[in-house]
């Protein structure tokens, strides 16, 4: 039998996670919602108080929000979120995604795709136009009435397209860059479209697509049956937000805050001259190539602070008084304040919802 880890094992096991703005869950309930459906059952089921969803700072960890969909899937047996019309029965991403696996290229993946969509009537009709240089990857969703997208559906139709995005990234197995993402809406929710794709907006398009250089196309696709098995069985881990492994001096930066503030050994979180010096640049040019990301030394130090208080009220039993003294707050009353600044809910909301859902997976 194997025994329950320590609390020091707990925290050796807990990372430093990106978490995710409350819309990204909202946009997962979206439909649901719509339809009367009760939901406080299933976010408990995922750790999640249903409370977080009153306040518009509130934030979950990509896990939390991977089992909410996973659960959602399950009870609703729906793929694709109510875009569809009508639903996509459990099981269906995975036969799709096998139909594509014996391309060639991505080029043959597309073309595929485009077939294996005729013959699935719920999948949202898919449009590719190519020119010379680009190619744009168009889909409508039938069931989504221009006036509902303004209103209150905009996110699942950008997740819609991160997923397809995400697939053909992971089928040729690297990096897929887009010249633009177009999506059919006014400009919105700018933090939770960046944390989907890195990529340039074009907002108020004619439908959603992805636009990408052509020589893309040429790309071999290059996995294999049993790496597609591991990644449907993740999914949608890594579907729902972008990869991490991005390149910026923003990202650089959030790499080196995480390290100082691991679990296992933390140290001081490093100061602006600190992290110029690792970068080999000075302080002005850091604060320069931050801005040319959208943001400042600050703002990403804070972003890792609260992720990881977040994921750590989350993941472990972590004190309130040793979260803070390692995320360098001088008192639990600081820490505290800091929190509901960041999120707009105390620290014992993340933990009442970690609560609710140990109690109804025990009952």
């Amino acid at each position: 039998m194997t025994e329950p880890l320590t609390q020091a094992a707990r925290l050796r096991s807990v990372s430093t996670a990106r978490t995710v703005p409350i819309d990204l869950l909202q946009a997962s309930i979206w439909f649901a919602q719509r339809r009367g459906w009760e939901v406080e059952d299933l976010l408990r089921q995922a750790g999640i108080s249903p409370a977080l969803l009153v306040e518009g700072r509130s934030r979950v960890t990509e896990d939390q929000l991977t089992a909410f969909v996973q659960e959602l899937w399950r009870q609703t047996d729906d793929e694709l979120f109510g875009l569809g019309t009508h639903p996509l029965p459990r099981g269906s991403f995975r036969l799709l995604s096998y139909g594509l696996l014996g391309a060639q290229d991505l080029s043959g993946l597309i073309e595929r795709f485009q077939g294996l969509a005729r013959a699935m009537p719920a999948v949202p009709p898919i449009k590719v136009e190519y020119d010379d240089e680009l190619v744009r990857f168009a889909m409508s969703p039938p069931s989504v009435s221009d006036h509902e997208l303004a209103l209150d559906g905009p996110l699942p139709v950008c997740v819609g397209l991160a997923v397809v995005h995400r697939l053909m990234a992971w089928a040729i197995g690297g990096r897929f860059p887009l010249v633009a993402v177009e999506l059919p809406y006014p400009r919105q929710l700018e933090e939770a479209h960046h944390l989907v794709f890195a990529s340039p907006l074009v907002f108020d398009a004619r439908q959603p697509a992805l636009v990408f250089d052509r020589v893309v196309l040429r790309a071999p696709v290059m996995r294999t049956e049993a790496e597609l098995d591991a990644f449907i069985a993740r999914s949608p881990a890594g579907l729902l937000v972008r990869p991490t492994h991005e390149a910026t001096v923003a990202d650089q930066v959030r790499r080196m805050v995480e390290h100082a503030i691991r679990p296992s050994r933390p140290d001081p979180v490093p100061s602006g001259d600190d992290v110029a010096h690792r970068l080999s640049i000075s302080e002005q040019t850091l604060r320069r190539r931050l801005a040319s990301d959208g943001t400042t030394l600050r703002e990403v130090r804070d972003a890792v602070l609260r992720d990881a208080a977040i994921t750590a009220l989350v993941e472990s039993d972590e004190p309130i008084g040793d979260l803070a003294g390692r995320l360098g707050f001088s008192e639990p009353s600081a820490f505290t304040r800091a929190f509901r600044r960041w999120t707009g809910n105390p620290p014992s909301a993340y933990r009442a919802g970690v609560a609710g859902g140990k109690e109804s997976a025990a009952g």
